[in-house]
């Protein structure tokens, strides 16, 4: 589908959820970058960039992708992701 349609967001995150769920963390990444340039505003993305982040072990990286999608969490009110995030968040300042 990225072949055929290189610049939808929607193909770039089947493809990274799919490599996601494989382990393939770094080139999930890639996939939900490209995703996240189409729709800077797609919260479940930037969770998933930091949960690649977190997996390569740059607890930095991912430490700043959980807060963006915090951030996201609260603009679009979802109660579950903010929660979830502020978890991360916790977990990593431990």
């Amino acid at each position: 589908m990225v072949e055929k349609f290189p610049n939808n967001e929607m193909a770039r995150f089947s493809l990274g959820k799919a490599l996601f769920d494989a382990g393939q963390f770094g080139d999930a990444k890639q996939q939900f970058v490209a995703a996240l340039q189409k729709k800077p505003d797609w919260m479940v993305v930037q969770i998933l960039i930091g949960k690649c982040d977190l997996q390569a072990g740059d607890r930095v990286a991912a430490k700043q992708a959980f807060e963006r999608a915090l951030q996201l969490a609260i603009d679009q009110n979802h109660e579950g992701p903010r929660e979830e995030m502020e978890q991360m968040l916790a977990e990593l300042a431990a």
